[in-house]
């Protein structure tokens, strides 16, 4: 686990809240190593959330801060992914941000985006 330049509290804390923006929202803006710590800790959280029971669901709640989004997690992206093994997020390079020249990257969660897509054309027609 890489370290962030923070300590260990400020450092579950910051990936903790942006997991479960993740999770949320479906995609985040990061700097390139936060987003690799980011997809890891979701990949895990998405494995919980296919194991569907009560001990996961704890464990699920104990890391993710909003309980809406643990249940999102269990109900909704977790059966996205039942026949996945592995892969759940990808982590996309932008380039270095203008400010400080820090490389950007964009997380999103694979499978939830695709149904969304396909619901939306469908409405469309």
């Amino acid at each position: 686990m890489r370290k962030l330049g923070r300590t260990t509290a400020q450092r579950k804390a910051m990936l903790r809240g942006m997991v479960t923006l993740l999770l949320e929202t479906g995609k985040i803006e990061t700097t390139y190593t936060r987003a690799q710590e980011v997809s890891a800790k979701a990949d895990e959280m998405i494995t919980l959330g296919k194991k569907g029971d009560l001990a996961a669901y704890r464990a699920a709640l104990a890391f993710i801060t909003k309980e809406d989004v643990a249940k999102k997690l269990f109900s909704v992206i977790a059966p996205a992914y039942e026949n996945v093994n592995g892969g759940y997020t990808q982590v996309y390079k932008m380039g270095p941000r203008r400010g400080d020249g820090a490389e950007v990257a964009i997380v999103k969660l694979t499978a939830v985006a695709a149904p969304a897509e396909e619901t939306a054309e469908e409405a469309a027609k």
